[in-house]
Order: structure tokens, then sequence, then C-alpha cells
């Protein structure tokens, strides 16, 4: 009643003993029963919770309260006129609060409503076309179903092709691409309602609300009063799709699924749209350096006595509590155990699970994306993750888990004097593009195209059995990685002068735990994001020995260092004009292109957008364009200088980082625990001349053997990192196991082909 946190019977003594706070409201709450012919209502709302949207079955409680008085647990019945006056005002507030999670997840199911069209006010109708009141068919093919009005021109055309081939030919947005006619109206959908109409605005690319739709639709002698609806809105398909979601190409279609419970194999609840963070939570959890730090090496009595005074926002905290949720197996029990009643069947692999809802709220604290309840990119948060973790055991690194996951890169760039320089980084993941002409099944891949484009001209649907993917070896992915590069005007300091460079790649070490991203998502003609649909196929050992760097060889003779004022300083830190403006054009920052224009080396669009959207969260995004001029010894504020140097770093390290972030202090924090081997003598640890010897970039990470077995996916449904669904396969036991939010079960058949991460475990003998 002093903090307002919140704890089990089990654990508030703990809070007694570190605090000394007696006084606490115990809240019981009993479950109502539920009569089991009670129907359930079809939501007409995209939404959970809340009149119209999706029932989502949460138990009624009956609740009773009372004051209890530690250490000794005396209860006092609560309502009490014999309480003081401030305990009843403090546990009234409590009662009636409604809490964070509870108004974030009702505000984020809500689907936005429709807006007017900026286009409807001032549509054009041209043409005298007639629509019939049935029997409608695409112009363009043989389709009569998801058909769409044009406004303007009165042309009947099927919608979009679905990923999975299935849905119309393109025509509506084709007819759209070259006219320019803005609005369509699905038929099927126009009745005396003419609100629940479907009406989408190509230009806008959303759902609209068209207040003329009565008269437009009078245009072309429709009488929306005699039609009767036969098609689903597309507010009713994503319901329809979210009602009854296709796992078939993740989940194993077809497989009785056998639940598996106890220690490791705790499902986690889905807290709207947290999936990615799931299936990256229970990969993690599954390494020994996770396991060990978060469970076998710290207590939750032992956290919590560290913790600060408020343990809800500290992440070694929350970490722990997770930890020990998810291997204890104290909540791997069916769902319907704890409540008493029979046992599910054998094929519901379904769980209680546990809700993380605190460790997201500490995790997200630092980043707006994930703060929210939308879909994210599981990529970015298991970098944004590791990221926290190294930063929470900054004062001890060597208990640091996610150094187990973090290697050196070293790139070696060939100038034509045949002089070298070697430039240096740390990552903790290896971004694989997938070269598609180096698929396997190009024969297979020929005969389904030629059979496609038969079944188009027909106006035929490809059925998802006869659909080919590309298949291309996880070899092939890895040698595109080492493979040689060439680099356009590069500045030679040894010619003086612009010429081609080759640029090549390497691993200066190899991590405990090897992951793998595969670019899956590329940009189409026009800036369109679309994922590859190819399978990947990834074999259970792989050997990346090969891919180690091998540093200045003998007889390799350095590029030298640029002189101050020189040429070389002149030209090497400015951006392609080409590539920053079509970045700028698809809507990032100036500066931010410019940086990643610089940090490819003008390489071209692909890779300079590549670079921005895996370095949207650094510090020092938005601090100046460092030139030579601005070394470690340039002016700084001494008073920020001496700020830093009282949280106990060096003087040289924090003028370094006051450079590099522009003079602010938060940043200029970022920005050392980003670069904790940073040393005052190099502003980057880039090897162009013997005269001094950085400390390298990679010193005290975990290396070994370059032999790996794969031991965990994390797979994507859906057409875009910010939509669809995560889940998680992973090696446990030696069996595989599939983690789907809460569900948890034995594997049938794991896509190893169809992962967007992949993640190895070292093999040490």
């Amino acid at each position: 009643m002093n903090t307002f946190l919140a704890f089990g019977k089990g654990y508030v003594v703990w809070n007694y003993e570190k605090t000394g706070n007696p006084v606490y409201l115990h809240i019981k709450q009993t479950k109502k029963l539920v009569p089991e012919d009670r129907p359930s209502k079809k939501p007409t709302l995209l939404a959970i919770g809340i009149d119209g949207g999706f029932d989502n079955n949460e138990p009624e409680y009956e609740e009773t309260h009372n004051i209890v008085i530690l250490p000794n647990y005396v209860a006092l019945p609560f309502p009490s006129v014999e309480l003081p006056e401030k305990v009843r005002l403090a546990v009234d507030a409590i009662l009636m609060a409604e809490g964070a999670e509870r108004k974030e997840q009702v505000a984020a199911w809500t689907a936005d409503k429709k807006q007017i069209s900026a286009y409807a006010m001032d549509l054009r109708q041209i043409g005298s076309v007639v629509v019939p009141p049935s029997g409608w068919k695409c112009t363009k093919c043989d389709k009569t179903e998801n058909l769409w009005l044009n406004l303007t021109d009165g042309m009947i055309l099927c919608g979009r092709r679905n990923w999975d081939g299935t849905g119309g030919n393109n025509h509506a947005i084709e007819h759209y691409k070259e006219t320019g006619y803005p609005l369509a109206v699905k038929l099927g959908t126009i009745t005396a309602d003419l609100e629940a109409a479907d009406v989408f605005s190509y230009p806008e690319d959303d759902s609209v609300v068209d207040p003329l739709l009565a008269q437009h639709l009078a245009y072309f002698g429709i009488d929306f009063s005699s039609l009767q609806k036969t098609e689903m809105t597309t507010a009713e398909r994503e319901l329809d799709q979210n009602t009854n979601f296709d796992w078939n190409r993740i989940q194993e279609s077809g497989q009785e699924v056998e639940p598996i419970y106890g220690p490791g194999y705790t499902g986690l609840v889905n807290l709207g749209n947290s999936c990615y963070m799931a299936a990256t939570m229970q990969v993690m959890f599954s390494t020994h350096s996770f396991c060990r730090q978060y469970y076998m090496n710290q207590s939750l009595k032992m956290a919590f006595e560290t913790a600060p005074a408020d343990p809800t926002v500290d992440l070694n905290m929350q970490l722990t509590k997770l930890g020990h949720g998810l291997l204890s197996g104290k909540y791997s029990v069916p769902a319907s155990e704890k409540d008493g009643t029979t046992a599910p069947a054998i094929t519901d692999a379904k769980q209680e699970g546990i809700p993380p809802r605190m460790f997201k709220a500490v995790i997200a604290a630092s980043h707006p994306e994930f703060s929210t309840m939308r879909q994210q990119d599981a990529l970015e948060f298991f970098l944004h993750f590791l990221d926290q973790v190294e930063r929470s055991n900054a004062v001890k690194p060597e208990l640091d888990p996610s150094r187990s996951f973090k290697f050196g890169v070293e790139e070696r760039i060939l100038c034509s004097s045949g002089k070298v320089a070697y430039n240096k980084r740390l990552d903790y993941i290896l971004s694989l593009n997938i070269p598609l002409h180096e698929v396997t099944n190009k024969e297979e891949l020929e005969a389904f195209h030629k059979i496609k484009a038969e079944k188009i001209s027909e106006g035929k649907d490809v059925s998802s059995d006869e659909i080919v993917r590309p298949r291309v070896p996880l070899e092939a992915c890895l040698a595109s990685f080492a493979a040689p590069e060439e680099i356009p005007e590069f500045y030679s300091t040894a010619l003086k002068a612009k010429t081609t460079a080759i640029k090549t790649a390497g691993l200066t070490s190899f991590p405990d735990y090897l992951v793998l991203h595969m670019r899956k998502f590329v940009m189409e003609a026009g800036w369109v994001p679309k994922k590859l649909d190819v399978y990947i196929d990834v074999p259970d050992i792989i050997d990346i020995s090969h891919m180690r760097s091998k540093g200045l060889q003998p007889g390799e003779e350095l590029l030298p260092e640029s002189a101050p004022g020189s040429e070389a300083e002149s030209s090497q830190p400015v951006a392609n004009e080409e590539i920053v403006a079509q970045l700028v054009s698809m809507g990032f920052n100036q500066l931010h292109c410019q940086k990643a224009a610089i940090n490819t080396l003008n390489t071209g669009v692909e890779e300079a957008m590549n670079w921005l959207l895996s370095h949207m969260d650094d510090p020092d995004i938005d601090a100046p364009i460092c030139h030579g001029a601005q070394g470690a010894g340039a002016s700084v504020d001494q008073s920020k200088v001496d700020t830093l140097i009282s949280f106990g770093f060096q003087e040289e390290i924090a003028r370094m980082a006051l450079n590099a972030s522009g003079g602010d202090i938060e940043k200029a924090t970022d920005w050392i625990f980003n670069n904790p081997n940073a040393s005052a003598s190099s502003d980057m640890d880039t090897t162009t001349s013997s005269s001094s010897v950085p400390t390298p970039v990679d010193a005290g990470l975990p290396d070994g053997g370059g032999r790996y077995r794969l031991f965990g996916i994390v797979s994507h449904i859906g057409t875009s990192t910010q939509c669809g669904h995560y889940v998680a396969h992973i090696l446990k036991d030696g069996r595989w196991v599939i983690f789907n939010d809460n569900k948890v079960g034995a594997s049938i058949n794991p896509p190893k082909d169809m992962g967007y991460l992949y993640f190895f475990e070292r093999i040490t003998s």
C-alpha cells in the first residue's frame, strides 16, 4: 500500500524484508462458472474484448478483498469503516484503476476508422456503361469473384493476386496504373446500407468512405437499394483470415502435434502481436549462456534483493523472472489443468503459459516501436534485446550472455595499386543475400512458370499444390557474403585518385552461437517491398572455417594514411548524391541517407538501405558527419568531459565519445557502451598504417572452431515483417519442438527451408 507493487503470496514476504512495508491489499479471485452452451458471437470489428470485437474468452471472476498486515498475515476485511480513511481511499483508487496494459490492448486492436477519400467529391465520371445487377465477370479475364467496379469509367476488373497465387489477376490495380482513375467499389458489397460498401482508393492505398457513392453508382445505372450482399469486404476478409488463420506453411499442415510439458517447454501468452518477441525469447532461453546467467546462477530472491526500489523497471530482475518462468516447468501445464477440469485431448498443445508483460515493458521502454502493440521485425527485436542486455551488464562484462553471439567482421579492400586496407567491426548476426541465380531446381521452375502463364491467360488460378518455389542452398548464401565485390569511385590514397577497388569480407572470430539472417525482403521496381518466396536448403551441420579472415598477409602493403587537408580527407566522406536522393524520396532523413551512402562506400541504393535499416537506432545516427579535423583532440565542452569522467570513463574515451555524438552526453554514453574496445588512438579500427597498433575490436570475444549445429529457427508467415506471424522451432533433448505462442508440441516436420532467422551452436567436440 506504499509502493503499489503487486506480489504473489509466496513472494510478498521478500518485499516486507527488503522495505519494511507491512500493509498490503489482498485481492482473491474465484472463477465464475460459464455455461457450456453459451453461444459465441461472430465478430464484426477487428478488435478484442470490446463490443463487436473478438470474444477473447477471458474468464470472469468474483473478488474478495482484505487488508493484510505482515509479518503475521493479520487479515482485516475490506470494506470496513474501522479502517483509516487514508487506507480506504488508497484501496478504492487501486480497485477502480484500469490497467495501462488493458488500455493499450483495446486501443491497439481497434481497427482505424475509414477516412473520407480526397478524390470522392470531385470524381470525374466518363462513358455510358450500364452495369447489370448480377452476372459480373472481369473485363480482362474469366474471374467472377473479387471484382471491382472503377467509379470513373465503369470497368469491372479483378482484384489483387495474393502471395500464394490465389485471388485475382491484378487487373483492377493495373487499370489504375494505366489510367490514374482513383476509386473502385467491390461488387457484391453494395447494399441499401452504403456505409458497409467496400470502396478502395488506389492513390491513398486504403479503404475509404465515398460520401457521394449513391450518386456515383447511379451514373452507371446501379440501384443500390435492390442489391444483395454476396462478397466480403476487405475488413471482413481480414477478420476471416484472422479467425481462420492458415498455418499450413509453417505449422506442419495436417499433423497432430503432441503437446510437451515440463521445464524448458513453457509457452508465452500473446500480448497482442507479440509473437516476434515470444519466438525470439524461446530461442534465447534455449542457449546455455542465457540459462546460466538468468536461471542456474541467479535465484529469483537474489535478483529481487539486488534490484532497485522498483524491480519492475530492472532488466536483470525481469529476465530472471522470465527465465525461471520458462525453465522451471512450474507454468508448463495444460490450459485446463489449472482450472481443475478434465485434461485436454492429446492433440491440444495449448498451455496456460506466462504473459511476459513486465519484461516487454522493460525491454521496450527505450524503443518507440517495441513499446506499441503492433507487429514488429523479429530481427530488429533480437538486435535491440542483445544491445540492452550488453548495457545492463556493462559493469561486469564477463557475465554478459550477449557476448556469446558477438563476433568480429573484417573487410579487406584491395586497391588497383595493389595496396590494401582492412576495416573491422562487431556484429551479432550474419545477414545473407539470397542469390537467386544459384537455384538448384531450374528445370522445375521453368516448367512451372510455363504452366502458370498458360493458366493466367485462361483466367484460371494456380493451386497451391502446383506452385514450385526456387530452392537455394545455404552454402551459396554464405559464399555470396564472402565473394569479392567491386567498389567504384573508391579514393585511393596511394594513387591520389578515384579508382575501382575489390572488397572481400571474413570473420575475425567465431561466436558460440551463430545467427544467420536471410534477406527475404527486397525492394522491387518503384521501391515496393517484396518478400522473396524462396526455400533455403539448410543442413543440420555447417562448417564456416574457410570464412575466417587472415588479416594482413606477408608481402601485402597497406594504403597510406591521408594527410590532413588532403584530397582523400575531403573526398572520402562525400556521399553519392544519386543514392542519397533516391533514399530521401522514400522518406528517410537526409543526414541518415548520407551516412548510409558513406558507410557503404557508395556501393548502391540497396546496400545503403540495408545499412540504414540496421543502424536506425544507433546512438550517433543524428550526429553530424565527422570529418578529419574532428579527431580525438578536437575541442569539446570540458564540463561535459568532466561529467563523463564522473561516470567512471577515461578522459580520452569521453572526448572521443563527445566528438562522435555531437557533444550530447546521453548519446556519448550510448556510444561508449556500443564501442567498449574504443581507444583514444583511433576513431575506428581501420588498419591503413603499421605506425600504430589499435586495440582489436574483437578482443575478449569467444572464439573457437567453425563447425556449427542448427538448433533454432524463427520463421515468418506473411508478406511483411510488420504483419503476419512468427513461430519458433527449437532442437531440445534430441527432438524438434514447435513454440507457437502458448502452444508447445513435438514437431514432426520442422520447416528448415523456410526460416527467417537460423540459430547455430558451435560443435565443441
